[in-house]
């Protein structure tokens, strides 16, 4: 796939994700209380599950096996969990902004992370 229509069709799933994402942090911090930390983690994950499904399908085209592609997603998106509890902590614990506007933060840095991994490891063409 052209790098240009990659990265747009990208960018198209991460807007599906990232609307489950905050959706699901929205809830658990206005509905449930639930701290802001760990709503953007568990939201991160929800957003997650989409993500693979709708890039492996549309975006990547790999061959690679759900298996081996799947703990390969996984390790890239725990480095994403990782850095989006830092940079929400950061920036709605620590510099006070809103909630949602450190949330907002956050997915910018982590998606730019996310598209190199994916395509250059998570989903490149097996060697071999």
């Amino acid at each position: 796939m052209h790098l240009l229509k990659q990265f747009i069709t990208f960018f198209g799933v991460g807007v599906a994700a990232t609307i489950t994402d905050w959706s699901t942090f929205f809830v658990l911090g206005v509905f449930f209380a639930v701290p802001n930390v760990y709503a953007a983690l568990i939201a991160y994950c929800c957003g997650g599950v989409l993500s693979y499904t709708l890039n492996r399908m549309h975006t990547f085209e790999s061959e690679r096996t759900h298996l081996e592609a799947g703990w390969r997603f996984a390790a890239v998106m725990a480095v994403g969990f990782a850095m989006t509890g830092f940079f929400v902590w950061l920036f709605a614990d620590k510099i006070g902004l809103p909630p949602m506007a450190g949330r907002v933060l956050s997915t910018g840095i982590v998606f730019f992370w996310n598209y190199a991994a994916h395509k250059l490891w998570t989903f490149a063409e097996a060697k071999g």
